[in-house]
Parts: C-alpha cells; sequence; structure tokens
C-alpha cells in the first residue's frame, strides 16, 4: 500500500488548515457592505453617482491590499426607492450575505425605516445620502451621518436670497418626511430674513401632477422658488413652472446636486441654484477633491460631480472605521470604532463622533448651473 509523499502531506496539511481557519473565521471576514439604495426611479442618476464616488475611493484602497489585509466587497441592492424594500434588502444582506455594515442608501423615509432593524440587528449604517434632521436628533446608536442636514441647506438657500433682496419665494414640497423636515429649515430660514413664503404647498412622492401648482407659482409673484424633491420630481416641476410661464429663480437642495439632475432639467438648466454639503468639486485646495480627481484621472474620467464626492466622503469614513476596528471586525467592533472616531482629517474637512453626536460634517454652500450644465460657485 502506498503512502503520501512528503509534498502531498504537505498539501492536505495546508488544506486542512485552510479549511479549519475558513470555519472559524468570523462571517465578516471578507468585509461585505451592503447598500440597498435606489438604483431605478426618480432618484437613480444621483444614486449611481453616489455609488461611482465611493466606488472610486474603495477600488484604491482595494488595489493596494485593502484594509488590515482583506478587500472591501460592496454589494448593491435595487430598492426602486421604496422604503419597504430598503427594509427587505436590508434585512437580506444582514442575515444572508452577512454584511458589516449598511451604507449609503438614499431616501429620507428609506433611511428612517431601516432604523428599528438596525436595532434589532445591530448593525451600523454609514453615509446615508440624506440630511434629514431624524437621523441626527435624536442620535440613533448605530447610525453614522457623514453630511450636513438638509435644513441646514435650507435655510442658508433662504437667507441668501433674502440678503440679494428676493423677498417674494415659494416653496413646494414633497409630501414626505424629507419634504417636512427640508421645509422646517426653509421656514427657518425665512424667520432669520423677517419675511415669509408667498406660498407654501406639498406634492405627491409618487408620480405627482404639476398642473395646477406650476399656475399657482405663477399667479403668486413669486421672485424664486425652493423646491423640496427628487430630482425627477424636481425637474419636471421646473418644466411645469416654466410652462405655465413664472420666470421665477428655481432653488433645490444637495439631494438634486448631480450631473444626472442637469440633464434632467435639460434646456431649464442653466441658473438653477443647488445647494451643496462639500467643497467645489473642483477646488484642489481641499486635499479631499485633489485626492478624488486624482483618483478619477487615473480611471480616465472627466472629474467628479457632488454626488460623487458624497460617496467618496462616506467612504472615506467607513474605511477608517473598517481599519480601526482591527483584522477580524465584527458590525458592533465597527460601531465602536466610529464612535471613537476624534477629528479624523477627510481631507480639508473634519470628522468626529461620540456617544451623543453622530452628525458628522456641517459644511454647506450654494452652487448654480452655468451655461455649459456645470455646476460653479
Amino acid at each position: 500500500m502506498k503512502t503520501a509523499t512528503s509534498g502531498t502531506r504537505r498539501a492536505l496539511t495546508t488544506w486542512g488548515m485552510a479549511a479549519l481557519l475558513a470555519l472559524s473565521a468570523p462571517a465578516w471576514a471578507q468585509l461585505r457592505i451592503g447598500q440597498p439604495s435606489g438604483f431605478t426611479g426618480s432618484v437613480a442618476a444621483g444614486v449611481k453617482e453616489n455609488t461611482e464616488g465611493a466606488k472610486l475611493y474603495l477600488d484604491a484602497v482595494n488595489a493596494r491590499g485593502g484594509v488590515n489585509g482583506q478587500k472591501i466587497e460592496l454589494i448593491s441592492v435595487d430598492d426602486k426607492f421604496d422604503p419597504k424594500l430598503t427594509v427587505e434588502a436590508a434585512r437580506e444582506l444582514v442575515t444572508r450575505q452577512n454584511v458589516l455594515a449598511l451604507f449609503l442608501n438614499r431616501g429620507t423615509p428609506h433611511a428612517q425605516a431601516l432604523l428599528p432593524l438596525l436595532s434589532e440587528l445591530k448593525v451600523p449604517l454609514v453615509g446615508p445620502s440624506t440630511g434629514a434632521m431624524a437621523l441626527h436628533d435624536p442620535v440613533h446608536p448605530w447610525l453614522f451621518n457623514v453630511r450636513a442636514t438638509y435644513q441646514r441647506e435650507a435655510a442658508k438657500a433662504i437667507e441668501h436670497l433674502a440678503s440679494i433682496g428676493i423677498a417674494r419665494i415659494a416653496v413646494l414640497e414633497t409630501d414626505d418626511s424629507f419634504g417636512a423636515d427640508s421645509a422646517k429649515g426653509a421656514l427657518a430660514g425665512f424667520a432669520k430674513a423677517g419675511i415669509k413664503p408667498v406660498l407654501q404647498d406639498k406634492f405627491p412622492r409618487d408620480k405627482p401632477d404639476f398642473a395646477e401648482l406650476a399656475p399657482k407659482v405663477h399667479q403668486s409673484n413669486a421672485q424664486a422658488v425652493m423646491i423640496i424633491g427628487s430630482a425627477g420630481n424636481t425637474a419636471n416641476a421646473v418644466k411645469a413652472i416654466r410652462a405655465a410661464g413664472s420666470r421665477a429663480q428655481i432653488v433645490t437642495l444637495s439631494n438634486n446636486a448631480s450631473e444626472g439632475f442637469i440633464k434632467l432639467l435639460g434646456e431649464h438648466a442653466r441658473g438653477v441654484i443647488v445647494t451643496q454639503v462639500f467643497p467645489n468639486e473642483r477646488s484642489v485646495a481641499y486635499p479631499l477633491i485633489k485626492e478624488a480627481l486624482d483618483l478619477a484621472k487615473a480611471k480616465g474620467m472627466d472629474g467628479v460631480s457632488p454626488a460623487m464626492m458624497e460617496g467618496f466622503a462616506a467612504a472615506k469614513v467607513l474605511v477608517e472605521g473598517l481599519r480601526r476596528a482591527g483584522p477580524n471586525p465584527t458590525p458592533v467592533a465597527l460601531r465602536d470604532a466610529l464612535e471613537g472616531l476624534r477629528n479624523f482629517n477627510l481631507g480639508g474637512l473634519s470628522v468626529s463622533y461620540s456617544p451623543t453626536n453622530h452628525t458628522g460634517l456641517d459644511f454647506a454652500d450654494l452652487s448654480i448651473v452655468d451655461a455649459t450644465g456645470k455646476f460653479r460657485r
């Protein structure tokens, strides 16, 4: 009877050790991250750009060997911009695909719908693409924001309009938690400026018809109108307002800070004001922007959009949390690592968290779409 050669024995021993390690390793050793978001529907353009920005950074990290020797796998799932599907997809990602964290989902009602699940499954959500105040206050122990709030953006925009002599301002808001939250910020801006909106009205999130609202805007003699809604709905509102004869200045929030939104606006894009929650995407004075531009150039891309910068920054925070969570991270270890983050330099912007503060950044600015279809500051 033949016996195994020493080489064969070594191979069997090596295979056996590898199998044992595989069986004993935690389910999260692959650094799998789940992203349930609206890759189809009215927010698809922005979601895709968010994700491109995140992948720009994650791909660079993986090319350098990953985090603590392990590569990051981003598992993106289309929730069709439906909060119910967001929760279903997230549960599947956590319980069946063993993701370490949820990441960069889009939508205020969607992120709010995830909050009970985060507590139930004890898994963090990092960098939701929404600025809802409800995700900041009260602090949720498993949710880590990266970007500023919609209330801050909306207030800043109204205050800016008032400062340049525009006092007749209308507000159209989507009839959901995102719209209500953002409108609250706008009203704070009105109060600070000592004026009131000439019109404030709502439209449904799903398949709105602006045939009635647009004439109201025109009849109000509004000099400007703030539209709080998804990219598709906002673009349709703008077209209806213009068709009704109004030449009011259009203002919207950073959820529409994507090149895809500009394309949806078409001939009506020029002059639209969009609030921003990151520095000018061409400002290389910020190391964060320069890093993103350099990585984009290396991939043969023309540049980065504001929506891409949101994903890029969120990915940087996620990676730093993974690094600090150690070589065999768990969702709990990642949560604890993020909460211990103090003055982490993203590249000219600093991020800190604590048990009583999961806000992240507070940067807010304004941009305007120029004649070439680019955001200008």
